[in-house]
């Protein structure tokens, strides 16, 4: 089972993934819209890969207190 932070690295790649593609539709295409919306998802996408690594280091600091506290 993915853990939270895991989740939101994967989601987030994905999103960076989606926004790449529009992107290189927009080019494509000529259609600026699109690409605008394709650099959306991918900023959307780094965000929550961020978002991703900082639950991580949460769950990392929290699990070194309790094998301390122990």
């Amino acid at each position: 089972m993915t853990d939270a932070g895991d989740r939101d690295q994967i989601e987030g790649k994905f999103n960076e993934g989606k926004g790449n593609v529009k992107q290189a539709w927009g080019d494509v295409t000529g259609d600026d819209r699109t690409k605008a919306e394709g650099m959306m998802d991918e900023a959307k996408g780094k965000g929550q890969g961020l978002l991703g690594d900082i639950k991580d280091k949460i769950e990392d600091v929290k699990d070194d207190i309790e094998q301390k506290t122990r």
